[in-house]
């Protein structure tokens, strides 16, 4: 589905995490409620967006913290 690069599933309340980039806010609004609310099996979603996206070292200096 054009929008949407990434689907994991997890655990906890939901059952799936898909990632949906778009280059605004409207955008990924549409992708949200045209095309991912209209699969069959998709009841509700919550939407969050990202702010800050941290590379593979920041986070494991982050995680590393107190180790050494």
């Amino acid at each position: 589905m054009d929008g949407v690069t990434e689907v994991y599933s997890v655990t906890g309340r939901i059952d799936l995490m898909a990632v949906v980039r778009g280059k605004d806010h409207e955008m990924i609004a549409d992708i949200v409620t045209q095309n991912l609310l209209k699969v069959d099996g998709i009841k509700t979603s919550e939407t969050m967006i990202a702010f800050k996206v941290y590379s593979r070292h920041d986070l494991e200096r982050m995680f590393s913290v107190g180790l050494e």
